[in-house]
């Protein structure tokens, strides 16, 4: 049986020869040698011994946590815009739970490196704004891992409007269509053949908040997140009965660049205001009933949720995540 212990953590567990000495320990179970990695540095949070397998989780921020097992070790799954924010979060969660992730994004990011190197992550720059990206992302996936199960649509990017529609020219439609709207459909359109030869499927596609609740400052991003809810209950009606599910999760401000990044939401509007970026911050903050932003984590979470079979029932719906920020029924 495994023992609890302070100072190490278990990254990932697989059967067939031990890994070279001296990096790693194992234990039997159902009759096969189980062999798993030691890292120093970082703290186990549970190890079980169940019959056939053992699952760990690890955590490398010094305090970790029990994870229920979603049944999704072994699963492909891709997530896109995943170098930094929600995306790096999703994909990080997506490894922890033993699945195997591509983890899609333009320019990639030292923190995404790390999880590639930690788990069962490959990581692959491409620029899905352009017609051809989404495209190649699931061809190189398929050739690597030779199926898919799982797409989280969760590229995306917003330039605030502070001068109102007038200002916003056909080129800033086009663009803002193209990473919020089109990235998404041609991802699906790339995927949708490969993920329904599996028995079941899921896309999980992250819209906002501002799909139902339209914002001159965002005017253009909330048009675009708006069409991808629609598309995506669409599809859902579609595929649902040949087992692709397809749901949205829709946060409201989180704790990512797009709010307090240099360019980001807080920034701009704070400059506009003559005001620093923290009093924008902390009104956004004020209109939540719980007084703060979304953390990357909690949509991650949510995220995993809905990926997996847990949720074996849950199609065609958008789940709201902003601290209680829309008070409409």
């Amino acid at each position: 049986m495994v023992e609890r212990t302070p100072t190490v953590a278990i990254e990932f567990v697989h059967a067939g020869p031990a890994p070279p000495a001296g990096e790693s320990h194992g234990c039997r179970g159902a009759g096969k040698q189980r062999w798993f990695v030691v890292r120093r540095n970082y703290v186990i949070t549970w190890g079980a011994l169940r019959p056939g397998r053992l699952t760990f989780s690890a955590s490398s921020e010094g305090e970790g946590r029990p994870r229920t097992d979603l049944h999704l070790t072994g699963k492909v799954a891709i997530v896109t815009g995943a170098s930094k924010g929600i995306g790096l979060a999703i994909a990080r969660a997506l490894a922890e739970e033993g699945a195997f992730v591509v983890a899609a994004s333009q320019h990639g990011s030292p923190e995404l490196d790390l999880i590639a190197e930690r788990w069962h992550a490959r990581s692959i720059a491409v620029d899905l704004s352009t017609a051809s990206g989404p495209g190649s992302m699931v061809a190189e996936t398929i050739e690597h891992f030779e199926h898919l199960d799982i797409v989280v649509n969760n590229v995306g990017a917003v330039r605030p409007r502070p001068q109102g529609y007038l200002s916003v020219s056909d080129e800033d439609w086009a663009g803002t269509f193209a990473i919020n709207f089109l990235a998404a459909v041609r991802t699906m359109r790339a995927a949708l053949p490969y993920l329904l030869q599996r028995t079941r499927s899921s896309i999980v596609t992250i819209s906002s908040v501002n799909a139902a609740l339209p914002d001159p400052l965002v005017l253009d991003y909330s048009a675009a997140k708006g069409a991808l809810a629609n598309l995506c209950k669409a599809l859902s009606k579609e595929f649902g009965d040949r087992g692709v599910r397809v749901n949205t999760v829709s946060p409201g401000p989180v704790e990512t660049d797009l709010w307090l990044g240099d360019d980001g939401i807080a920034a701009t509007m704070a400059k506009e205001q003559g005001v620093h970026p923290d009093d924008v911050q902390a009104g956004a903050a004020a209109q939540s009933v719980t007084g703060r932003f979304t953390r990357p984590q909690e949509v991650a979470d949510l995220v995993l949720l809905l990926a997996s079979d847990r949720s074996s029932n849950i199609t065609g719906a958008d789940f709201v995540i902003d601290g209680g920020l829309i008070s409409t029924i």
